[in-house]
């Protein structure tokens, strides 16, 4: 897809390159037609994202579904009368990477006991504070879908909260384990308030990704080559906790799959945005639905009448990042910066945006065995971008649960 500005420059730039060098009429007209017709100026580069033709595979599971009573105002703001508990999935994502046959896993999960570990991640649980469903854990996951844990060259850790890091002690010591540089990986005893065992670490090669002379950058974020081909980057995003990081996967030469991490908990913190309405315009019945659904006592933009909410005059996402005291964001205004720079992508057409435990994607994602490479293809994002704004989606949280519409 071209954006028409860069159309425009080229365009110009071509026909004054017509008056500033020799080459014929003819070749200079087949020079141009050929760079528009290679894609050389496909939107994915105007984040400065090299061209490659190298690529990986990927595939999505979602662990488990937990809920934390009471929890919501940890992590977005506002929050309306009958939403204060907060239910979340937990993606873990399987990145097969072909011409070096290596596999990645990006997040875990939960472990399949956590009412058996440290006491600062036991207590909760045991008390009844979170709640799951019946799950499996992400090895047992991998095996029944003929995955070896030993084919699983490295686990990869977004950051090092439970509810990702899962159960290293159940891979072999041939998987090696990679983390963000910045990452806390002291163990309880020694740490009495750390969710981190020595089981966690001991036995893998750990490698500590360094950002700090990253020659890289993508819509701001620091970024680290992890193949040497283009095809899977690792990104600093900060903020949610000391070592956060994201993933960017090329699943096509031209199309991407942005491992979001906690860089937001609800897709109502990235959207609805300006560039995001224009590239993904709202369905014309949620657009309609909204008006009444969403409650004016609460969001508001400059279309908006009392009771009759506008979403096309909303200038700015309709959630923010909690910054209470105990909010699960170590560095609340740190975190809105990495959001503001993922939100960019999620608002270009080349880049599917999927965090970790975004809810309203849950019955949407195409599941392990499947692969999500051809999301673009299959018009995948248009299909779901909205989810959050629909009042039968889990969630919607943008109306009081006793709100009649």
């Amino acid at each position: 897809m071209y954006k028409k500005a860069d159309v425009l420059h080229h365009v110009l730039s071509f026909f004054s390159m017509a008056y500033s060098n020799t080459l014929t009429r003819s070749t200079r007209l087949l020079s141009f037609l050929l760079l528009l017709a290679g894609g050389a100026y496909a939107s994915y580069q105007d984040f400065g994202i090299p061209a490659s033709r190298a690529t990986v595979d990927v595939r999505v599971f979602n662990v488990a579904n937990m809920t934390l009573p009471g929890q919501t105002q940890s992590f977005i703001a506002p929050v309306l009368p009958g939403h204060e508990a907060a239910t979340f999935p937990m993606y873990s994502f399987l990145v097969e990477h072909k011409q070096s046959n290596k596999r990645l896993q990006f997040d875990l999960g939960i472990r399949i006991d956590p009412q058996n570990t440290v006491p600062s991640l036991s207590g909760p649980f045991n008390a009844g504070f979170i709640h799951l469903e019946p799950y499996k854990d992400i090895t047992t996951l991998l095996q029944d879908g003929g995955i070896a844990l030993s084919s699983i060259d490295a686990v990869i850790w977004s950051h090092a909260h439970f509810d990702h890091v899962g159960d290293m002690s159940k891979f072999p010591n041939t998987t090696g384990l990679i983390i963000g540089g910045a990452t806390d990986i002291s163990t309880f005893p020694g740490n009495p308030n750390s969710t981190l065992q020595v089981s966690d670490l001991v036995g893998h090669k750990i490698t500590k990704v360094d950002f700090t002379n990253a020659t890289l950058s993508f819509s701001g974020l620091k970024a680290v080559d992890y193949f040497g081909d283009g095809s899977f980057y690792l990104l600093d995003t900060p903020g949610h906790l000391l070592g956060h990081m994201t993933a960017l996967a090329r699943v096509t030469p031209t199309s991407f799959v942005v491992l979001g991490g906690d860089t937001f908990h609800h897709a109502g913190q990235a959207r609805p945005r300006p560039q995001f309405q224009k590239a993904f315009p709202c369905p014309a019945h949620l657009l309609e639905e909204s008006k009444s659904a969403v409650s004016t006592d609460y969001f508001w933009s400059h279309g908006t009448r009392v009771g009759a909410f506008d979403i096309l005059s909303r200038a700015q996402q309709l959630l923010s990042i909690s910054d209470v005291p105990g909010s699960f964001y170590a560095d609340p205004t740190k975190s809105q910066v990495s959001l503001e720079k993922v939100a960019s992508f999620d608002a270009d057409p080349d880049f599917l945006v999927i965090a970790a435990h975004d809810l309203s994607l849950r019955s949407s994602i195409p599941y392990f065995p499947a692969y999500i490479n051809g999301w673009k293809a299959s018009s995948l994002k248009e299909g779901l971008v909205w989810n959050f704004i629909d009042q039968t989606n889990p969630a919607f949280v943008f109306s009081p649960t006793n709100q009649t519409a």
